[in-house]
């Protein structure tokens, strides 16, 4: 039957005018649609022109994904596969992002047929459990894009996994301009699921990083510090020596490729700087070395202080490795060092300053019952700056340029309303009941609390124009994590100490007082 309708479809196809006429309708078996054969049948004609139209790119994209007839999926050759990575590796920005169109709309869901198959499964309810399960089968084939195949046979190729990593990276710039294409939007969904599961936590490696560390691990450690630039040899070897301990997650699929990278301070107590750390380890190695444990004393570690956690891999975005990074860290910590009980970070605070412009911005274009600056404080500001700005404008100027961390009587003028505004930021204002602040709202997804906010604790540059220059501590109360991280997952409720708490009240003037103590 459905050999004659083809043929019949191209016949009419040949005889366009005589089948608008009628004249060969009569030729098409009864259960035929006559649109049908005649779809089928263009398909068919126009194959052979349609390849000689083809760019190399598309060709190749249909190679890896033409279904076969029966099964309606791809038999997958390794030679086609070998030569897709070949061709997109040697590819520039512009060939790749055909190629990715063109797979994602090659490769995509055909709707007619998940929606019949959906039908079937509605239709299957009366026919017994047998009918049900095999009709769900069939509806869960349909709903399977067909480069899943393809990136499932690239993933046991040699360096098939990086390859994938990889071109999600790509696929990840792509979407920033071209955020409206739904097929690429799809693309990248299946991707990051797959790759989800394929670097979950078990199929992770914990590996120390150390001095003695291969140049190659180490050059790629110095290169992915995103919090903390490394600048030198003698940096990253202080970042692996003595009182520090730097963690990378390596996975089997990409051996010396780091996923994402922990550096970790061994201290006394909690730190309220990035200089705190460095100074205390240019002393505790001043120490005389018969006091020394393999280079450390461990009576002069009590905390262990997260400072930096970056990720390696852009293509493995939006995947959470930080939590269980971290809590395999804390057990290889308390494993060395058992008498260590306190955990917490030292974290920057990106986007403070942004947000504090863009609402002084708002406030000057619309004033709102919110005060942002109280008017003693503006008086203070005022009086330590010698301008013709005054109020909002004055302070706008003054974050904008750094300048104000020139003057001591500005520092002082500045840090009330500024840590006022810090806690604000991170406690209270929310995106869809969560806290806008990223970095803030992985630690308290990992079940942290925000418990010190750090005036100047990072008076570089880079500290002055992502947040004022402070630093917050988030700390991990081990027999509490559980409990504060599902509070805020699931209640979105944000942990925080008293002294935190404090600085979000008009009256929580006493913030120089902040004990630094565990």
């Amino acid at each position: 039957m459905h050999r004659r309708a083809m043929l019949l479809g191209y016949m009419i196809t040949q005889t366009g005018t005589l089948f608008n006429r009628g004249l060969l309708r009569s030729l098409i078996p009864a259960g035929i649609n006559p649109l049908s054969a005649y779809r089928i049948s263009s398909r068919l004609c126009s194959t052979d022109s349609e390849e000689e139209n083809l760019d190399p790119t598309q060709r190749l994209v249909r190679s890896v994904l033409s279904p076969t007839p029966k099964t309606g999926r791809k038999w997958i050759s390794e030679t086609d596969v070998q030569k897709l990575c070949s061709y997109y590796r040697g590819s520039s920005f512009e060939q790749r992002l055909s190629f990715l169109q063109g797979l994602a709309k090659e490769g995509a869901l055909d709707h007619g047929s998940v929606l019949q198959a959906a039908r079937n499964l509605l239709a299957a309810q009366d026919k017994g459990e047998a009918a049900i399960i095999h009709a769900e089968s069939r509806l869960s084939q349909r709903l399977t894009p067909n480069y899943r195949d393809v990136f499932t046979f690239i993933s046991k190729l040699s360096g098939g996994v990086k390859f994938l990593v990889d071109l999600r990276a790509d696929l990840l710039d792509h979407l920033a301009s071209n955020s409206s294409d739904h097929n690429l939007k799809a693309l990248n969904a299946t991707l990051m699921e797959m790759l989800s599961h394929w670097f979950s936590a078990g199929f992770l490696n914990l590996e120390r990083v150390t001095w003695q560390s291969s140049c190659e691990m180490l050059e790629k450690v110095s290169a992915i510090e995103a919090v903390h630039p490394i600048r030198s040899w003698t940096d990253i070897k202080h970042r692996v020596g003595p009182y520090r301990r730097c963690f990378v997650f390596t996975h089997n699929s990409m051996p010396e490729e780091p996923v994402m990278v922990l550096h970790c301070a061994l201290m006394m107590d909690i730190p309220e700087s990035i200089q705190t750390i460095v100074q205390f380890q240019s002393r505790r190695l001043s120490v005389s070395p018969d006091v020394m444990l393999n280079g450390e004393d461990h009576t002069q570690a009590n905390a262990g202080i997260f400072y930096s956690i970056s990720a390696a891999q852009k293509g493995l975005r939006g995947i959470d490795l930080g939590n269980f990074l971290i809590k395999s860290v804390v057990k290889e910590v308390r494993k060395e060092f058992p008498e260590i009980t306190v955990f917490s970070t030292l974290s920057p605070i990106p986007g403070f300053r942004d947000w504090l412009l863009s609402t002084i911005n708002q406030h000057m274009r619309d004033p709102s019952d919110k005060e942002l600056f109280f008017q003693e404080e503006l008086e203070k500001i005022r009086a330590a700056q010698d301008s013709n700005l005054e109020g909002l404008p004055l302070i706008k100027e003054l974050l904008s340029t750094n300048t104000w961390v020139l003057s001591e009587e500005l520092k002082d003028a500045l840090k009330q309303p500024l840590m006022r505004l810090c806690a604000r930021y991170l406690l209270v204002e929310k995106r869809r009941g969560y806290v806008l602040n990223p970095v803030a709202n992985f630690h308290l997804k990992n079940g942290a609390t925000v418990w010190r906010l750090n005036w100047l604790g990072d008076s570089s540059q880079r500290g002055l124009s992502a947040s004022c220059g402070v630093m917050v501590n988030y700390k991990y109360n081990l027999d509490q994590t559980s409990t504060h991280g599902k509070n805020y997952i699931v209640s979105k409720k944000v942990p925080a100490s008293s002294q935190v708490m404090l600085l979000t009240k008009p009256t929580g003037h006493g913030s120089a007082g902040i004990s630094s103590k565990l």
